[in-house]
């Protein structure tokens, strides 16, 4: 399973402004061309992460986006899921029904295991923040000096 182009550009143009935008607003144009995204796919992300209350528009001089809430506080499954990417691994979902994706709405024999893929992603995804993201704590490097470390 994989995270989708837009769930993905929405996590590095968010990173970006948490980055960069601590003391002003950061137009699109500047995300854009730091992140090599398309201005007119951050104007959508955009759109979608504003009506999820996770930026803030400033207009006039000097205008472009806020974060609405600290970096510290906002997790990267928000951003992922304001932008209409539900995290699920199993193609049930793709199909568009809660039932099962085989003939008939059955389960096939290894819905469990993907479904239970998704609620890990999501939960990891849940437990990273922003911070976490623009600060590299992210894996190993959040878990600081825990067992992870120890073993390796």
């Amino acid at each position: 399973m994989r995270l989708s182009t837009k769930g993905r550009y929405a996590v590095m143009a968010m990173a970006d402004l948490a980055k960069n935008g601590t003391d002003r607003a950061v137009s699109l144009a500047e995300i854009a061309a730091r992140q090599e995204i398309s201005l007119s796919y951050l104007e959508q992300l955009f759109a979608r992460l504003r009506k999820g209350g996770l930026v803030k528009s400033v207009r006039g001089p000097g205008g472009g986006y806020r974060l609405a809430r600290e970096a510290g506080e906002m997790v990267v499954a928000d951003i992922v899921l304001a932008v209409d990417e539900p995290i699920r691994a199993t193609r049930c979902a793709a199909h568009g029904t809660p039932r099962g994706c085989m003939t008939g709405g059955a389960r096939c024999i290894t819905h469990d295991l993907w479904e239970d893929l998704g609620a890990e992603i999501h939960r990891y995804l849940a437990g990273v923040s922003l911070a976490d993201v623009i600060e590299k704590r992210t894996g190993r490097a959040r878990i600081g000096s825990g067992s992870m470390e120890a073993a390796a």
